[in-house]
This record gives C-alpha cells, structure tokens and sequence, in this order.
C-alpha cells in the first residue's frame, strides 16, 4: 500500500468516526455543504449529473434539471456523511431513525412463500440503511467487492455484517453462494444499476429510455432459483428514513431474456421515480454503448 493510499485511507475513516458522532441534522448539514460545494465549483460529479439528467428526463425544462441536479448533488452528500452513523452506531440507533415501512407485507410474504427472494437495492436514498434493515426479514447473502481504500475494509465489513448478513466475494464462489442461500429461501441481496465489468455478464438494455449496459446476474438468479424479487430503497425524510419495498415489474419473471432485462431495469425505474433527487446520478450508468453509439461522458476526458 503506498502511502498516499494509507493517507487517504486513514483521512477516510477519520471523516465516518467524526460524522457518526454527529446529530442527525448537523450530519446532513455537512453532507448539503460537500453537495453546494460541487454544484457550486461545477466538478465532474456536477457535470456527469446533469448529462444523466438530460438523457433520462428531457421532459424537464432546462431550469429544472439544473434544481434536480443540484438538490441531487446534495442528497448524494448526505448519504456520504450519513454512512459513518448507519456502520459505527448500534442498530438502535436506526431503529429509531426509520419513520415508516411501507410494502413490508409484500417482502415478508415474498420470504413466507420458501422460493428465495433477490431483492434489488438501486443507489437511490441511502441504500446502507436498507442492507442493514432487510435482515429483519431474513437471512440475507450480499455480494462485496473490497474498498480501493484497503483501510477501510474491515470498517465496511463489520457495518454491513452487524445483523448477520453474510458478505461474499464477487467471483464464482460468490454467486455459487448467493444460489444456495435462494435455494435454502433465504433473502439475496442485489445491486442492480452497476454497470458490470467486462466478461461478467451484461447485455444492454432500455433505462430511462437510453441504452444500458445491465447486468444478467438477477435475471440468472431468478431463472435458475424460481425465487421471488423485491425491489427497495431507503428514502431520506426528515427525522431518519423511510422504507419502501416493492413487488418487482412482471416482465423481470419472462422467458424471454431481454424482457426480462427490461423487466429489471423498470423495477429500477419504479423506485427511482419515488425519489429522483436521491438517486446517484453523478455515476456514469451510460458509460458503454452499442457499437457504433459513443458514450455521453466525453467532458470527463
């Protein structure tokens, strides 16, 4: 490890101890100021939103997608500062931060009927409080892929495994797992708008209206399992968080490969429209085209 990563690593775990021992409002505070602060200084995070903006929402009038863009920026820092809070605090502490729990009957019977559950967790609100809070419907087997910060890795490990989740790798061993927990009807646990490395299973299809390079993973679950899909997110309120859980769109269910894709990327599009400024939109989900389209990404180069 160099010793600009150590910097940069111990620089990192100072930043989530100090903002865990923050109030929640002052928290927040914090994070809205590292969101103005891009907004403001028009970094790469600024632009990369309002291209995304642009390319899912032109219904929006230009002076629109600019606010969205800007509130997004700052939802997208709260989440940051938030993190420290919802991985170093007791689960008390969340508890008493949900507000609501909306669609939790659909999720428990999804568990109740034994067929496994893939439940799908876009980046959208703070998806770390939904990790933790989806274990109180059942075992739960996530995929993990370490942190570049290798200082960080058993700080994240211990956040996420607080209430017994089961954290395993991103490779053949891992999925092979996450088969054996559906297969046993237990809860897996999915990212579903990550644009897969190249070799592990993608193929393109309609998010928002643009092509997207979206992961087969699910899908493959769902057609060799029979399992059930969720889909969720942790939207932020004031006071804390509230939980919304989702039945997936039909199509995810079809033969048909593509339909189902489709299928998969609509889920997404369900929950993000429940709360489009909390979405992460700063993350380049367009970066890979159909031969012969170029990507929209071309400022950042």
């Amino acid at each position: 490890m160099t010793t600009m990563m150590t910097l940069k690593g111990l620089l990192a775990k100072g930043l989530l101890y100090f903002t865990a021992l923050l109030p929640l409002p002052l928290n927040r505070a914090l994070g809205a100021l590292f969101g103005r602060l891009h907004f403001r200084l028009n970094t790469q995070m600024k632009k990369v939103t309002q291209e995304n903006l642009r390319l899912c929402l032109p219904q929006l009038e230009a002076d629109a997608r600019r606010e969205l863009g800007r509130q997004s920026l700052i939802e997208t820092g709260r989440t940051l500062t938030e993190t420290g809070a919802v991985w170093l605090k007791p689960y008390a502490w969340l508890q008493r931060h949900i507000v609501a729990v909306n669609g939790g009957e659909a999720f428990r019977e999804a568990v109740g009927s034994g067929r496994g559950v893939v439940l799908l967790a876009p980046h959208l609100g703070n998806w770390e409080v939904l990790g933790l809070h989806m274990s109180d419907f059942g075992p739960v087997t996530s995929l993990y892929q370490p942190p570049e910060l290798g200082l960080l890795q058993d700080l994240i490990r211990r956040g996420r495994e607080q209430r017994g989740a089961t954290l395993v790798p991103t490779d053949r061993s891992g999925v092979s797992a996450l088969l054996k927990a559906l297969r046993r009807g237990e809860i897996v646990g999915i990212l579903p708008d990550q644009v897969p490395d190249r070799g592990s299973g993608g193929e393109f299809a309609d998010f928002f209206g643009v092509p997207a390079l979206t992961m087969t993973l699910a899908n493959n679950l769902i057609k060799r399992t029979g399992c059930a899909v969720i889909a969720a997110y942790a939207r932020r309120v004031p006071g804390g968080f509230e939980l919304n859980y989702l039945r997936a769109h039909a199509d995810i269910y079809s033969d048909n490969d593509q339909t189902a894709l489709q299928g998969l990327n609509l889920s997404v599009e369900a929950c993000v429209r429940g709360a489009l400024s909390q979405y992460q939109w700063e993350y380049k989900r367009f970066k890979r085209q159909p031969e012969g389209k170029s990507q929209p990404y071309r400022f950042s180069h």
